[in-house]
């Protein structure tokens, strides 16, 4: 049965972030026709703005309905995203603005421009682009996956508002670019932090208070077995060097105005691990309210019942708009960052050498309805299971192109062939470890007859680095010559500011 007090809401707020994203191109405006503005907002957003356009990137729909459920069916080991968002901000701080930096002297608008330059290799260029691709797609399949179940909350079931949804999202992308979900972003938040908020405050109460709520979780669930702690800290840790691989958390790095705006924002971001704790903790609070879960949404089902069980149909449907938009903006993202990646690495560099600026942005910009329109595809076409395993596999693949791009930005000693060799070897490991356990991103890796569950992401990144660094003393003693590095040692210091903060 719908229901049409929440639906009236949802619609009212996502009505007020259409209108938003089609007004945005008129925002801090600049020539849409070229692709630094179409798809890095001009380089211009300081100070403010990067920090919820980073989170509203790196904290997705998925987050607020994943995380949960992690934590509703298996306990504990769900509150690995709160290490991992702690220990990736020291590493946006340092790391970062070396790449800001490097890509502001030379135009660069993506990582494998980036690696283009530094190692004067097209080859191993395309193949962080396609592996940035490769996972982008089920990553903004999955932001789908949580506006499918907010509706199905309400009572709209069927793939047709679905569509409708992402038709919008097309379109003001289209339009505005990076703009749109920058602005998005500032409404995203706030209706994100006024749900959680209004929650914490809210449901522990109607349940007895926080010591009814973890008496109601089963002990075996509340703290990590002894065979979790490996599982726990790679995951962590592996998650953290994944996190800003992703092409959607480097256009939002390179779209800040300077390196401070990237470290003031790095130093800011933590606030949102504090949410990220509070929504994790809503999987206990599900369990305790005796939420149950649904076909074919399973424990996605978490955060939904519990809502429609403890609001009013008013906030319920305020709420799932906070979730269904915090899907938008970082759907919007990515499939710009893809489309960036797509035409500057793929397309100008195999098919159309001499794109004018013109096309070169108009060829992004139908690449991100391409973009799109596939991850569409996966929800309808798919069982939503597949999309969630693609994702897993997500982190797999998107780590092994650290080697190229961060220490990249430190030191070319690497052999840009053995670079690419070990990327092969990380790929293949990490993707026939995920394989071999259905799916999950979890490896029990047996060395000296122990087994250590752990990340397959950070297990096939070993790989990587070890198969690099052989390959490239062999290529050294064989004098095979890397290419001609056109960056210089003052370009990853220099350009504190790209122009005046606006």
């Amino acid at each position: 049965m719908v229901d049409l007090v929440a639906l009236a809401v949802f619609i009212l707020l996502f009505a007020l972030v259409t209108v938003l994203g089609f007004t945005a191109s008129r925002w801090r405006a600049g020539d849409l026709n070229l692709l630094h503005e179409w798809g890095l907002g001009g380089r211009r957003f300081g100070p403010i703005v990067p920090w919820f356009l980073l989170g509203g990137d790196l904290y997705t729909a998925y987050t607020f309905i994943a995380v949960p459920a992690l934590v509703f069916g298996s306990g504990a080991i769900g509150f690995f995203a709160l290490p991992y968002t702690v220990i990736v901000y020291p590493f946006v701080f340092v790391v970062m603005p070396r790449l800001w930096s490097v890509a502001h002297r030379h135009g660069y608008i993506t990582g494998a421009d980036f690696v283009r330059g530094r190692y004067a290799s097209p080859t191993l260029a395309l193949m962080v682009a396609l592996t940035g691709i490769l996972a982008t797609m089920p990553y903004i399949a999955l932001q789908l996956v949580g506006i499918e179940v907010v509706l199905a909350g309400m009572g709209i079931v069927g793939d047709l508002p679905l569509i409708i949804a992402f038709a919008i999202l097309a379109a003001y992308t289209y339009f505005s670019g990076l703009r749109a979900p920058a602005m998005i972003a500032l409404v995203k938040d706030t209706l994100i932090y006024v749900t959680i908020i209004a929650a914490v405050i809210v449901i522990p109460a109607h349940l007895g208070g926080f010591s009814h709520v973890f008496s109601a979780v089963p002990p075996q669930k509340l703290l990590l077995s002894p065979g979790q702690y490996t599982a726990y800290a790679t995951l962590a840790f592996g998650s953290a060097l994944a996190l800003f691989m992703y092409p959607h958390s480097i256009t939002g790095v390179l779209s800040a105005n300077s390196r401070q705006v990237i470290q003031r924002n790095a130093a800011l971001l933590p606030a949102y691990s504090f949410i990220l704790g509070l929504l994790a903790l809503f999987g206990f609070m599900a369990v305790a309210a005796g939420v149950k879960p649904v076909p074919p949404y399973g424990a996605q089902w978490a955060v939904p019942g519990l809502f429609l069980a403890m609001f009013p149909s008013w906030f319920v449907g305020f709420a799932f708009a906070a979730i269904a938009i915090g899907a938008l903006v970082p759907a919007s993202i990515m499939s710009i960052a893809a489309a960036n990646l797509f035409t500057r690495n793929v397309y100008r560099e195999y098919f159309r050498v001499n794109l004018t600026d013109r096309q070169e942005s108009s060829v992004a910009k139908l690449a991100s309805l391409v973009v799109k329109i596939g991850a569409l595809a996966f929800i309808i076409f798919l069982p939503t299971q597949y999309a969630i395993n693609l994702q897993l596999l997500g982190g797999v693949w998107i780590i092994e192109i650290l080697p190229a791009v961060v220490i990249g930005l430190y030191t070319r000693w690497f052999h840009p062939w053995a670079l690419l060799l070990g990327w092969a070897v990380g790929m293949v490991v990490g993707t026939a470890m995920a394989i071999s356990q259905n799916y999950s991103s979890v490896y029990p890796l047996h060395v000296a007859g122990g087994t250590f569950a752990g990340y397959a992401a950070l297990y096939a990144l070993i790989a990587n680095l070890i198969v690099a660094a052989v390959a490239t003393v062999v290529l050294r003693a064989l004098a095979v010559r890397p290419g001609k590095d056109e960056t210089d040692k003052l370009d990853y210091v220099g350009a504190l500011r790209a122009t005046p903060s606006t």
